[in-house]
């Protein structure tokens, strides 16, 4: 078996000089630094042998980020330079998948600052039902700190500690 060489974003040979294609187009992970330089990482494939268009791969996949909450409300995404540049893609291939998912509501172009998801995503109902559990748990520990005569710092006090042991 003639050993295989990755020599450009789609295309292999082995020793032999033959061309062989491959049907990932692009490495998957994604790594950039959100607003609060925080690392994050996405995971994107795309597949070269599709009628799919590459453009149009990436803006369904981060759209099903944003409408599972792996990509949070008001979370900056990787620049269009920096998304193009790791996916091996044209700068405006990323541009027109970010561009269609403004004109469906999911995301919001800054100007300088970049592009980021907005605070309230369509369609977005796990995020409604994660925000209306939370605030059911708040307003029963309220209740139940008020019961037993918690001033407001103890309560937040209380909170902060139980977020940390996590």
């Amino acid at each position: 078996m003639a050993e295989i060489v990755c020599i450009s974003r789609s295309l292999y040979r082995h020793k032999g000089g033959s061309w062989y294609s491959c049907n990932v187009y692009s490495r998957p992970v994604v790594t950039y630094l959100d607003q609060f330089n925080i690392e994050r990482r996405l995971i994107i494939r795309l597949e070269d042998g599709t009628a799919i268009p590459r453009f149009e791969q990436l803006r369904a996949q981060i759209s099903v980020m944003v409408a599972v909450g792996r990509l949070e409300p008001t979370q900056r995404l990787p620049t269009v330079r920096n998304l193009a540049q790791q996916l091996d893609l044209a700068p405006g291939t990323v541009a027109r998948a970010y561009r269609e998912l403004e004109t469906d509501g999911l995301l919001e172009g800054r100007g300088r600052a970049g592009t980021f998801v907005v605070d309230e995503p369509p369609h977005s109902e796990p995020l409604r039902e994660r925000r209306e559990r939370i605030a059911r748990l708040a307003v029963g520990f309220t209740f139940d700190a008020r019961q037993v005569g918690a001033t407001n710092d103890e309560a937040l006090a209380a909170i902060a500690e139980a977020l940390s042991i996590e």
